[in-house]
């Protein structure tokens, strides 16, 4: 393991001089998406400059992702409850073969504004905090969003009854499960294999964030852009190694969770709802851009019958399914805590 560990940061790490303070800590971070906004402008920024600046240099950051590392994001947290590195991040989505009851952090179609979502995400924490400390050995440190989970067609949809036999990649289990309940197959590919999987026909539509898909270059496949949040917000939890954790000074502890909520999480919560906007002008044409040259998608909104088709799929299928395989216990508490926050039941 040992071996893994170093094997995996040499090329990667950037390698500090180690501080003189007694007090000093070493701390292996990786982070999401090397490719996309949350790592560029937030978590690299945070991790390198803002958390070593706010300890007077006691705190020293390796940082890399775990795509420059080339592993799975549905392998981070194990790796991190292993001890690999010390610091993770990644979509929840990912993990939930291991954890099936972290699903419920991100539930499709609940929330549509950032508002909505961020309370859905602060009702669901107790719940994160418990998963990742018994799946993962981890100690939660945050929650940040993707911009919501939204359905790239490669040909022309109106509404939500004309994804009915197409075949889509969803960006989770839930949202899969909601696909296959409108009549349309769910298919497996990963996120980097989407633009040649529309452009060879192996898929008709695929789900992701719109800022994902602008950065990615789904739109150059792909000509309709439906914004029903068919895949959630994509929560990313960050969590550190309970055992790094625990061998911590409580001035450090109180310092790293003070920093990650004011300068990290704060911060991506405030620009959540401009940047789905300014995403969906990107994608569209329709707006201000200033990431780059727009693209000209055409914008399909859901109409008042899509909300209601999607709202009776929710709660009669895919939540009772997402019950069914984290158990009655954990659906219990979902809807004692998100379930109220967002008014939805699942039936026990």
């Amino acid at each position: 393991m040992k071996f893994f560990r170093n094997a995996c940061l040499a090329g990667t790490a950037i390698i500090l001089a180690a501080p003189a303070s007694a007090w000093a800590v070493d701390l292996n971070v990786v982070g999401s998406w090397s490719n996309l906004p949350l790592y560029q402008n937030y978590e690299e920024k945070f991790w390198r400059e803002t958390l070593p600046a706010a300890s007077d240099g006691e705190i020293n950051v390796n940082m890399t992702t775990f795509d420059q590392m080339g592993i799975a994001g549905a392998d981070v947290f194990r790796l991190l409850g292993d001890g690999v590195f010390d610091v993770g991040m990644t979509v929840a989505d990912y993990t939930v073969g291991d954890a099936p009851e972290l699903e419920g952090l991100d539930v499709p179609l609940v929330a549509t504004t950032a508002d909505e979502a961020q309370a859905m995400v602060d009702a669901a924490r107790p719940m994160v905090e418990d998963i990742m400390e018994s799946r993962f050995n981890s100690k939660l440190l945050a929650i940040a969003p993707y911009p919501p989970q939204v359905v790239f067609c490669r040909d022309e949809v109106k509404s939500l009854a004309d994804l009915e036999g197409r075949q889509i990649r969803g960006s989770g289990r839930m949202t899969t499960n909601f696909i296959e309940a409108l009549g349309a197959e769910g298919i497996n590919v990963a996120f980097s294999e989407v633009p040649g999987a529309l452009e060879r026909g192996v898929i008709d539509c695929a789900v992701t964030g719109a800022g994902s898909g602008y950065s990615a270059g789904w739109w150059e496949v792909t000509d309709y852009l439906m914004t029903l949040p068919l895949g959630g917000w994509d929560s990313v939890p960050t969590a550190m190694n309970l055992d790094k954790w625990n061998s911590l000074s409580e001035e450090h502890q109180e310092l790293i969770q003070s920093q990650i909520k004011t300068e990290f999480e704060e911060p991506v919560w405030a620009n959540a709802q401009g940047a789905l906007t300014e995403d969906v002008a990107c994608l569209t044409g329709n707006g201000e851009c200033t990431r780059g040259e727009p693209a000209g998608m055409v914008l399909v909104e859901p109409t008042e019958e899509d909300e209601e088709t999607a709202r009776e799929i929710l709660t009669q299928t895919v939540l009772p399914d997402w019950a069914e395989r984290a158990g009655d216990d954990w659906a219990q508490r979902w809807n004692e805590s998100v379930g109220e926050t967002v008014g939805t039941q699942i039936p026990l």
